[in-house]
């Protein structure tokens, strides 16, 4: 195994702390599927719970850096200079129907950069992580973006509404966490949405990056609103081109 640092060490125990207990509420979906109540008001506390333990974890080894997470807002501690960002369960909708395709994100943005991320599919026991010119890996294997040069032999995926049609072989799997993931692992070619959170996709951004991919200027003082274009560098432009009108 490649040497990780200590910052990456306390995301990959915080993540697999949650993942527990989302394993253990995911298992309950089915049964509530056929409740009156249903199990909406179950998924927001699946969401709450797991990043409450993401945060303790996060908060007992760095106590002073701050945070950015999806179910609590900001919090700016001492530390301005390092945040956390965090997605507790990028893919609800999926966890919501019993649909085991959900992650868990956590990134650490240093100044104005990502320099760690992490995204860990608890149900297939598949963990994306990396770090500043240190690679990304899987599963502790290193990985590289997709070395595809014709875009008719791709794979790609987006999210969101989409208004214009793109003429584009896609997939919409439900999980820009995963998405962004699969670009870096070589399953996707490349990766397109627009009106994300940055939540979603913080931990993918050094991922593809660290993996030999391309991705567009991202504001990261910006949580909403965010566009990404995600690929290899070999299909980057063509990609582009048909994305004009997206």
């Amino acid at each position: 195994m490649q040497s990780i640092s200590a910052n990456l060490n306390v995301m990959i125990k915080a993540a697999e702390k949650a993942s527990r207990a989302l394993i253990r509420d995911f298992g309950e979906i089915e049964k509530l599927q056929v409740s009156i109540k249903g199990p909406t008001d179950f998924v927001s506390n699946a969401d709450l719970k797991a990043e409450k333990i993401i945060i303790e974890e996060l908060k007992k080894a760095r106590p002073y850096y701050s945070i950015i997470s999806e179910e609590d807002g900001s919090e700016t501690n001492k530390d301005k200079e390092h945040t956390w960002i965090i997605d507790p369960i990028d893919g609800t909708t999926n966890f919501l129907h019993g649909v085991p395709h959900f992650a868990i994100s956590i990134a650490l943005k240093s100044g104005d950069e990502i320099v760690s991320g992490l995204i860990y599919d608890p149900i297939k026991d598949e963990m994306f992580y990396a770090e500043k010119e240190s690679g990304a890996f899987f599963n502790n294997q290193r990985i590289r973006v997709s070395k595809k040069r014709e875009l008719n032999s791709c794979l790609f995926a987006t999210g969101g509404i989409t208004k214009n049609e793109v003429d584009l072989p896609l997939r919409k799997s439900g999980s820009a966490a995963l998405d962004i993931a699969y670009v870096a692992a070589g399953r996707y070619d490349g990766y397109f949405q627009n009106d994300l959170n940055l939540w979603d996709i913080a931990a993918g951004i050094i991922m593809v990056k660290e993996a030999g991919g391309l991705i567009n200027e991202i504001d990261l003082s910006q949580n909403k609103n965010i566009k990404i274009r995600a690929s290899s560098m070999a299909i980057n432009d063509k990609m582009l081109e048909k994305l004009k009108n997206f």
